[in-house]
């Protein structure tokens, strides 16, 4: 199977039930995907080898570990050589405060997704190490009022 080829009602089914749920038995998975375990279990591993699963995670509650005050800031950079651009992202990709960081085509140029703790702990985010990054031109913030969906 590769990731070009089509998945069955199957695998979707598989898919759904393990983005709920990464830690089901593959005995409760089958049961509600209509398989038997054996079956089951190898079109598991058939997702796993192709790539569709990439990883399995636990999915923390921001609130509850102290970074509830979610920001999307949009970015633009004023240097684009590769090594300035390549500086940039291992920067901002480093900081633990990042969880989501995309590169853009057009303007702006990237999207960071913030979480921390309150509006304090953003504002010394932003002008610690976000304004003093020297490839950087423009930040615009946008506070999260509230997460409709989410994967992550």
């Amino acid at each position: 199977m590769s990731n070009k080829e089509s998945l069955d009602a199957i695998d979707r089914e598989i898919l759904f039930h393990l983005r709920q749920d990464g830690r089901l038995t593959n005995v409760e998975l089958a049961k509600r995907v209509g398989l038997t375990p054996p079956p089951c279990l190898r079109r598991v591993k058939r997702l796993e080898d192709a790539g569709i699963i990439a990883g399995y995670r636990a999915r923390i509650d921001p609130a509850a570990a102290g970074r509830g005050f979610e920001v999307v800031v949009a970015v633009e950079i004023g240097v684009n050589d590769l090594q300035t651009v390549e500086e940039f992202e291992s920067t901002v990709a480093s900081y633990e405060e990042v969880v989501e960081f995309r590169r853009l085509f057009g303007r702006p140029d990237y999207f960071v997704r913030v979480a921390v703790a309150d509006h304090a702990a953003y504002e010394s985010f932003l002008t610690a190490r976000m304004m003093g990054l020297p490839a950087v031109t423009r930040v615009d913030s946008h506070l999260t009022m509230k997460i409709i969906k989410s994967d992550g």
